[in-house]
């Protein structure tokens, strides 16, 4: 892989602490602040909005640049952010922090993948993307865990000061890594860039995108409370068996790229019957500790397989503007999140227990598999060729 790559992947890593290491840190925010766990938790769901406009929005603008100077300014956005949340000396502060940085992240990830996807040949695209990401679900694996652990030792501040200072070292990388002969994401104006969302197959694409992603997530959200309300585990294994998790999503990263680049559509279909299969699977065995531990490696692995071939799958549906359609279905993942928890949330509230999130999610991860299905018959012949049509290349100035 060029090296520009781990440059783009450290970005990804940054930014992924920053989305998900709050998680672990919300009871020291609340105490010092003096504010309600529920006031605290909406530097969570502040985060996820922020996230969807800015994907839109900031890729859209930015369109009018050359793609390495807007890598650049996003991280220059994505200090800025994280140097607010570790300094802020109020909780509005802190919040405003939170959505400097969220404004950047779906920009950055929507071009970003575009950019690793011209840095390789046709046939390794979605392998690239999936190397990009790969720093995303390393933050998951280790940076989660031990910026919790920081957070919790030195003070939940010290935790963002390091995320602020991983943004400084992504942000020399990219500088240096990344060639300065990108060209401008599109040469169509902001207005002719939203022309993409005239295609159907763009739309489709992000409705796979919210169902399909949707239905692991929703799962996911309240996976703490089927672990040990039904599972058993002690509430102190959970961090640990989250990790057995964020292994899987590395893992079902790498090699979801690896088959989206042999076969798109296939390994799509088939990600989705198998992702349902496992949630099925996981709610019937809940009680079992070990057939739990299986089904949550499994849930992470093929949940985020998908991630690669639903990038590419709206790029070559947006050829004119991928950066736009990659930044939108950034957008569409997060607003799969937020549908999949609210779901699950509602199945709990119903008094369906705690496996109902997993049920809730193998339905959703169905409706994706359908609206799939019908995409491709839409498409005509796409499942008997081996690829979609190929994201053509950016020109080079």
């Amino acid at each position: 892989m060029p090296v520009a790559l781990y440059a783009l992947a450290l970005g990804g890593f940054g930014i992924g602490l920053t989305e998900f290491v709050i998680m672990g840190l919300l009871p020291e925010v609340a105490a010092d602040f003096g504010v309600t766990e529920t006031v605290a938790g909406y530097l969570i769901s502040g985060y996820a909005l922020a996230v969807a406009i800015g994907a839109i929005i900031f890729t859209a603008v930015l369109g009018r640049y050359d793609r390495k100077k807007s890598l650049l300014f996003l991280m220059v956005l994505f200090i800025i952010g994280n140097l607010l949340s570790a300094t802020g000396p109020s909780y509005e502060l802190v919040m405003l922090g939170r959505i400097i940085a969220a404004l950047c992240h779906g920009a950055f990830f929507g071009i970003g993948s575009v950019v690793a996807a011209d840095l390789v040949p046709a046939t390794k695209r979605a392998g690239a993307i999936a190397f990009m990401f790969a720093g995303l679900t390393i933050a998951n694996v280790l940076g989660v865990p031990l910026g919790t652990m920081l957070g919790q030792a030195a003070g939940w501040r010290a935790t963002f000061w390091a995320i602020t200072a991983i943004g400084v070292i992504a942000l020399v990388g990219i500088m240096l890594l990344v060639p300065g002969n990108l060209a401008r994401s599109s040469n169509a104006g902001v207005f002719g860039e939203f022309s993409i969302f005239r295609s159907p197959q763009v739309w489709l694409s992000m409705l796979v995108t919210i169902l399909g992603y949707g239905g692991m997530f929703g799962a996911f959200t309240y996976i703490a409370f089927t672990l040990t309300g039904v599972g058993g585990f002690a509430p102190s294994t959970v961090p640990w068996l989250l990790i057995l998790f964020g292994v899987g999503l590395f893992v079902g990263n790498i090699l979801g790229g690896r088959a989206a680049d042999r076969n798109l559509p296939k390994t799509l279909i088939a990600l989705l019957v198998v992702l349902t299969v496992v949630l099925v699977g996981f709610a019937l065995t809940a009680q079992n500790q070990i057939a739990t531990i299986i089904a949550l490696v499994l849930m992470g692995g093929v949940g985020f397989a998908t991630v690669p071939g639903m990038q590419m799958r709206i790029m070559n549906h947006a050829a004119h503007a991928p950066t736009l359609a990659s930044g939108a279905n950034i957008a569409a993942f997060n607003i799969g999140n937020a549908l999949g928890a609210w779901v699950g949330g509602l199945t709990i509230a119903a008094g369906l227990g705690y496996t109902s999130p997993l049920w809730a999610g193998a339905a959703i991860t169905v409706a994706g598999l359908l609206v799939l299905l019908v995409a491709v018959r839409v498409r005509g012949g796409e499942f008997a060729k081996h690829h979609e049509p190929a994201l053509s290349p950016a020109p080079v100035r």
